[in-house]
């Protein structure tokens, strides 16, 4: 995530998550990986209006947001599958996750034998 270190330890402690929370200061992985998109001013005066001050959580003025994505990695590190949609609202559906998942354990050594 892109938020500043404090942001993102509110979040892992508000969603009671028991794993690292990363952060992506600037974007600059996303950016790198062509998965980060500019807000645009428009949209940014929209989200200021509305109270969501970008700069405030990112600790910059750049007005990037990452674009959501899936990632399934194997243990060797192999990518076994990946879905980025623009659109937010869009994620990865359950049953090809679980596939993912099932290849990942088949051809990286995932799991309980690992």
């Amino acid at each position: 995530m892109p938020e500043r270190q404090q942001f993102a330890a509110a979040f892992k402690s508000d969603a009671g998550l028991d794993y690292p929370v990363l952060t992506d200061i600037d974007n600059g992985y996303a950016l790198s990986l062509n998965l980060a998109i500019w807000v645009g001013s428009e949209l940014e005066g929209l989200m200021g209006s509305a109270g969501r001050d970008l700069p405030e959580y990112q600790g910059n003025d750049a007005w990037f947001l990452p674009i959501p994505a899936t990632f399934v990695l194997a243990a060797d590190g192999t990518i076994t599958a990946r879905f980025t949609d623009p659109d937010y609202r869009k994620r990865m559906t359950v049953e090809d996750l679980f596939t993912a998942l099932r290849l990942a354990q088949k051809y990286g050594g995932i799991g309980p034998q690992a």
